[in-house]
Protein backbone atom coordinates (compact mmCIF):
# COMPACT_ATOMS: atom_id res chain seq x y z
CA UNK A 1 0.00 0.00 0.00
CA UNK A 2 1.16 3.35 -0.96
CA UNK A 3 0.01 6.49 1.28
CA UNK A 4 -0.85 9.36 -0.29
CA UNK A 5 -2.48 11.31 1.86
CA UNK A 6 -2.21 12.53 5.78
CA UNK A 7 -4.16 14.87 7.73
CA UNK A 8 -6.20 15.72 10.49
CA UNK A 9 -9.12 17.12 7.82
CA UNK A 10 -12.30 14.85 7.58
CA UNK A 11 -13.50 16.66 4.09
CA UNK A 12 -10.19 17.04 2.35
CA UNK A 13 -9.97 13.11 3.44
CA UNK A 14 -13.80 12.52 2.10
CA UNK A 15 -13.35 14.18 -0.75
CA UNK A 16 -10.18 12.23 -1.65
CA UNK A 17 -11.38 8.98 -1.01
CA UNK A 18 -14.56 10.09 -3.14
CA UNK A 19 -12.59 10.92 -6.06
CA UNK A 20 -10.74 7.23 -5.99
CA UNK A 21 -13.68 5.63 -5.05
CA UNK A 22 -15.44 6.99 -8.28
CA UNK A 23 -12.70 5.93 -10.07
CA UNK A 24 -12.86 2.16 -9.00
CA UNK A 25 -9.45 2.66 -7.00
CA UNK A 26 -9.34 0.85 -3.74
CA UNK A 27 -8.88 2.94 -0.88
CA UNK A 28 -7.96 2.64 3.09
CA UNK A 29 -8.56 5.51 5.57
CA UNK A 30 -6.06 4.16 8.02
CA UNK A 31 -6.19 5.35 11.79
CA UNK A 32 -9.90 6.89 11.40
CA UNK A 33 -10.46 4.94 15.23
CA UNK A 34 -7.68 6.64 16.40
CA UNK A 35 -9.91 9.51 17.94
CA UNK A 36 -11.34 6.61 20.48
CA UNK A 37 -7.97 6.32 21.89
CA UNK A 38 -7.30 9.91 21.81
CA UNK A 39 -10.26 11.80 22.98
CA UNK A 40 -11.03 13.52 19.82
CA UNK A 41 -8.31 15.74 20.03
CA UNK A 42 -7.03 15.48 16.49
CA UNK A 43 -3.47 14.46 17.60
CA UNK A 44 -3.54 11.28 14.89
CA UNK A 45 -3.64 12.06 11.38
CA UNK A 46 -6.10 9.90 9.11
CA UNK A 47 -3.58 8.17 6.28
CA UNK A 48 -5.10 7.44 2.95
CA UNK A 49 -3.34 4.73 1.58
CA UNK A 50 -4.02 2.90 -2.02
CA UNK A 51 -2.37 -0.49 -3.67
CA UNK A 52 0.99 0.08 -5.36
CA UNK A 53 0.33 -1.05 -8.42
CA UNK A 54 -2.65 2.09 -8.82
CA UNK A 55 -0.36 4.45 -6.84
CA UNK A 56 0.43 6.48 -9.92
CA UNK A 57 -3.28 6.67 -11.21
CA UNK A 58 -4.38 7.82 -7.75
CA UNK A 59 -1.95 10.67 -7.45
CA UNK A 60 -3.11 11.80 -11.20
CA UNK A 61 -6.68 12.00 -10.31
CA UNK A 62 -5.90 13.74 -7.07
CA UNK A 63 -3.72 16.09 -8.30
CA UNK A 64 -6.18 16.83 -11.28
CA UNK A 65 -8.48 17.14 -8.37
CA UNK A 66 -6.98 20.13 -7.22
CA UNK A 67 -5.13 18.23 -4.59
CA UNK A 68 -1.64 18.21 -5.86
CA UNK A 69 -0.09 20.12 -2.41
CA UNK A 70 -1.95 17.38 0.13
CA UNK A 71 -0.12 14.21 -1.70
CA UNK A 72 3.00 12.99 -0.09
CA UNK A 73 6.28 12.71 -1.88
CA UNK A 74 6.58 9.43 -3.85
Amino acid sequence: MTELIRSNDLVLMGFAQSVLEGADIPVLVADQHMSLLEGSIGAFARRLLVPDDRAAEARRLLSDGGLAGELRDA
